[in-house]
């Protein structure tokens, strides 16, 4: 179904773009290599656990769960309104 001025699947094709736009950023944001002993942050010891368990890891645990609560995601609407189109 077509809204308007818009090609049927437009919505789909907007949803699926915005999907893989997170995949592709989450995939960026995964550690490889080997990992570190020391947390590059703080310079505490990584547990041998967390490094087993995570192959790449460069951070400990605490300083890791700062950072996840720093990301932001984006505001960017694809879709638009349609006051702004309209003007």
């Amino acid at each position: 179904m077509a809204g308007g001025w818009t090609r049927d699947g437009a919505v789909q094709d907007q949803i699926d773009d915005t999907i893989k736009d997170a995949v592709l950023g989450a995939r960026a944001h995964i550690p490889a290599g080997p990992s570190s002993e020391f947390c590059t942050d703080c310079g505490e010891p990584i547990p041998e656990r967390r490094r087993r368990a995570l192959p790449g890891v460069r951070t400990c645990v605490d300083c890791q769960s700062e950072r996840d609560s720093r990301i932001s995601h984006s505001t960017f609407n694809r879709r638009g309104s349609k006051d702004s189109q309209l003007r």
